[in-house]
C-alpha cells in the first residue's frame, strides 16, 4: 500500500503572501497592515512532545495492525519505540477503545517531508499524492479480516474515510486537501459530545478542493496565528490536535490528547529549529542582497540576523494578489464551521477568526519549503522574484534529491498544456496546471521591478536564512 493510504486530517500551520503585479506596488509606499497580536500559550515540555508526536497513540482508529502493512525501513526514524520502531514515520500504532491494536497515519504524513535523501520533521511534505481515492485499497486490505472485532474496527475507519472522499482528493500532486476535509469532519460530529454522525448535521461544502501547501512547522515559533488566513487564535496546542477529529468520538478522548499536545505545541513553537542552507553560499553577493531584502521586503517578512524581528502583518487580498480561493473559500473557514467550532470542545480555548487576506510568513528555512505560495504554485524561489520565469503548466520528479541550488528550490519541467489536454488522469495529477480554480501562481510582485543584480544577490541572501 502507498505511503498516503491512510491520510488524515492534518491542519496546515502556517502561510504565505504576494502581491498581484499592478497591485500593492512597493511594499515601503503602503499603509501599515494589522498586526495580529500575541496570546499566551500553555507551558509544555518540548522533549515530551516530540516523543508524543513520534510514538503517542492520538489517531485512534485505523486498520487493524493484524493486516496494516510495515512500509519500507527507509523510512523509519530514530527515536520511535514499541510497535513504532518498525513503522514508517508518517504512521503510528494506536489501540482503539475497543481495544484493538490498530495503525493509522500520523501528523507527520503532512508535517515531515525530504530534502536531499533526508527526512525532516517539520518540514511540510510537498510530494503525498492525495489525487486518488484509497478505498478501494482499504476495502481489500478490510476483505482479510476474520475476528469480528477487527472487522468492526476495520469498518469504523473506513466509514469516516468514505465521508471525506470526495473532499480529499486534489487536482495535481504535491498539494494538500486538509483544509477542505476538516470541515466535512465538522459537519459529521456534534459540538458537544464529539459523537459521530454517519449522517452530516451541518451543510457539507462543495465537492471542491482548495489546495494548500503544507507549510513548515517551524515557523510557528514567530507566529501569531495558525493557518494562512490568521484564522487559528488563542491556544494553539488545541488547535494542532486537529487529527483527532478522524477518529475521537467523546469528549474523553480529546481531553486526553489534548493535554499531551500541549507539550507537542512547545517542541514546534520552542525546539524546532529551521535547516540551515547545506550548500555554498557567495557571501559577498549575500551582504548586497540583505541591503535589498531590508529596503524591499522586510517590511512585511521581518528582518534577520542580529536585529531579529518579524512583523505578524496580515496583508489583504488587494495587496497580496495571490490566487484568492483559499481566504474566499468554503472549507473548515466559512462561517458554519468557525461556529461549529466555537461550540465545541476546542472553542473553550481557541478560536477560528479567518479574515481574507494572507499573513507573509517569517522566511526562516526558506530554503527547503519549495514550492512557494500558500498553494504550492511557484516551484523555485527565483520565479517568486521574477514573475516572469514562472510556468503556466508545469510537472516535477518528486525525488528529494532533485533539488535546483541555482534557482532555490525543485527542479521542473515547464509543459505547452494544462490538464485538460491529457487523456488520463494519473497524466493530468502530475501537471500543476496554475489556470485551475485555487491553483493559480499571480502575485507576490514586490521585486519584479528590481534588476536582474539585485534579484541575484537577494536569491543569494534568502538562502542564508
Amino acid at each position: 500500500m502507498r505511503k498516503h493510504l491512510v491520510a488524515l486530517v492534518m491542519a496546515a500551520s502556517s502561510v504565505g503572501c504576494g502581491t498581484e503585479p499592478g497591485v500593492g506596488g512597493d511594499p515601503s509606499t503602503t499603509p501599515p497592515y494589522p498586526e495580529v497580536p500575541a496570546e499566551a500559550q500553555r507551558p509544555g515540555d518540548p522533549a515530551k512532545g516530540y516523543d508524543f508526536l513520534i510514538n503517542g497513540g492520538y489517531v485512534t482508529c485505523g486498520l487493524p495492525k493484524s493486516i496494516a502493512p510495515s512500509g519500507a525501513a527507509a523510512d523509519r526514524i530514530a527515536g520511535r519505540t514499541g510497535d513504532n520502531a518498525a513503522l514508517p514515520y508518517y504512521w503510528s500504532a494506536a489501540t482503539s477503545k475497543e481495544g484493538v491494536r490498530v495503525v493509522s497515519a500520523n501528523c507527520l504524513m503532512c508535517h515531515a517531508g525530504r530534502i536531499n535523501g533526508q527526512i525532516v520533521v517539520g518540514l511540510g511534505a510537498a510530494d503525498t499524492d492525495f489525487t486518488k481515492t484509497q478505498l478501494p485499497l482499504v476495502d481489500v486490505a478490510g476483505g482479510l479480516l476474520e475476528d469480528p472485532t477487527e472487522k468492526a474496527e476495520w469498518q469504523r475507519f473506513r466509514d469516516r474515510l468514505a465521508a471525506i472522499d470526495d473532499w480529499s482528493k486534489t487536482l495535481t500532486v504535491g498539494v494538500n486537501p486538509a483544509d477542505s476535509f476538516t470541515a466535512v469532519l465538522m459537519a459529521h460530529r456534534d459540538p458537544a459530545t464529539m459523537a459521530w454522525s454517519n449522517e452530516p448535521l451541518l451543510p457539507l461544502p462543495p465537492k471542491l478542493v482548495i489546495p494548500v501547501d503544507t507549510p513548515p512547522w517551524w515557523r510557528m515559533s514567530k507566529k501569531h496565528a495558525m493557518f494562512y488566513t490568521t484564522a487559528g487564535r488563542g491556544d494553539h496546542a488545541r488547535i494542532m490536535m486537529a487529527a483527532s477529529l478522524l477518529c475521537s468520538d467523546s469528549i474523553e478522548e480529546v481531553q486526553a490528547i489534548d493535554q499531551a499536545f500541549v507539550d507537542v505545541r512547545a517542541w514546534i513553537e520552542e525546539g524546532l529549529q529551521a535547516p540551515k542552507w547545506p550548500f555554498s553560499v557567495d557571501m559577498s553577493l549575500a551582504a548586497q542582497g540583505k541591503t535589498v531584502f531590508d529596503a524591499t521586503c522586510s517590511k512585511c517578512h521581518g528582518t534577520y540576523g542580529d536585529n531579529v524581528t518579524y512583523p505578524n502583518q496580515l496583508v489583504p487580498l488587494a495587496d497580496v494578489g495571490t490566487d484568492p480561493a483559499l481566504a474566499q473559500g468554503e472549507t473548515e473557514f466559512a462561517a458554519r464551521f468557525v461556529e461549529w467550532f466555537a461550540q465545541s470542545f476546542w472553542g473553550q480555548t481557541s478560536r477560528m477568526e479567518p479574515q481574507t487576506g494572507y499573513i507573509a510568513p517569517p522566511l526562516d528555512g526558506i530554503w527547503a519549503t519549495a514550492p512557494y505560495f500558500h498553494n504550492g504554485s511557484v516551484p523555485t524561489l527565483e520565479a517568486v522574484l521574477d514573475p516572469s520565469k514562472r510556468p503556466q503548466y508545469w510537472t516535477r520528479t518528486f525525488q528529494s534529491t532533485d533539488y535546483d541550488q541555482a534557482a532555490v528550490g525543485w527542479k521542473f519541467t515547464t509543459l505547452d498544456h494544462g490538464q485538460a489536454s491529457e487523456p488520463t488522469a494519473t497524466a493530468r495529477a502530475k501537471i500543476y496546471d496554475t489556470t485551475l480554480l485555487g491553483y493559480g501562481n499571480g502575485g507576490h510582485s514586490f521585486a519584479a521591478e528590481l534588476g536582474a543584480d539585485d534579484q541575484r544577490a537577494l536569491l543569494e541572501y534568502l538562502k542564508t536564512l
